[in-house]
């Protein structure tokens, strides 16, 4: 990382200009004395600032726009490989988010919040995870494990042929099963995670694959 610094420096990811308002205001009691807060648009002008300066925790405001939400993801993956010592926060949408991303990739992360709750709860939560002492998370293995547990390797290998944009019919294609086969792993991989549409579903494979170290390689092996 850069040159040590005595302001340590919490790094938020937010595109949306409403939003970070929101948290400026949210945040500004703890932008205070040996801490300050910086926005970002995106990740990769967080990426040029973590090069050159100590970050102490990064939050990630996801978008509701797919492609900003898997930057995030991937980018969060990233940090925690490379700069383990960050504390990584993610803020979802609402908490149908917050229960897949608990489900399917605990291991990277220290803290997930719903945006969406009211502001005291909101700055509490927020507070709470930036002031404790910092805990070490799980080892990727242990994320791999819970989702072997979660998934079959036929649900596991739909969810990541749909993040990459194959059809029902196109996936079936390339496991080598019939399309009711298929449309049956895909209803059970929905039942186990609790939702009932296909942007769910496509969410759900977004974490997947973005979050989980099993999965990412899986994911290449598709892509290749």
């Amino acid at each position: 990382m850069g040159q040590p610094n005595t302001t340590r420096c919490i790094a938020v990811v937010e595109p949306c200009a409403m939003t970070e308002i929101g948290l400026q205001h949210i945040l500004n009691e703890y932008s205070t004395g040996n801490y300050c807060v910086h926005f970002f648009k995106d990740v990769h002008s967080l990426r040029r600032t973590l090069r050159v300066r100590d970050i102490t925790a990064v939050i990630f405001s996801l978008s509701g726009q797919r492609w900003l939400r898997v930057d995030s993801l991937l980018y969060l993956r990233d940090i925690a490989y490379s700069h383990p010592e960050v504390r990584r926060i993610i803020l979802a949408k609402d908490n149908g988010e917050v229960n897949l991303i608990k489900k399917l990739t605990p291991s990277c992360l220290h803290g997930i919040i719903n945006k969406a709750t009211c502001r005291e709860v909101l700055q509490q939560e927020l507070f709470l995870l930036l002031l404790q002492p910092a805990q070490p998370v799980d080892q990727p293995l242990n994320s791999q494990i819970a989702v072997c547990q979660i998934f079959s390797p036929t649900e596991h290998s739909i969810l990541c042929y749909m993040t990459y944009g194959y059809s029902l019919l196109e996936i079936a294609l390339q496991l080598g099963r019939n399309i009711k086969t298929i449309r049956a792993h895909k209803c059970n991989a929905m039942i186990k995670l609790g939702i009932s549409s296909d942007l769910a579903l496509l969410s759900a494979g977004d974490i997947l694959v973005h979050l989980s170290p099993e999965s990412v390689t899986n994911a290449h092996a598709i892509v290749a």
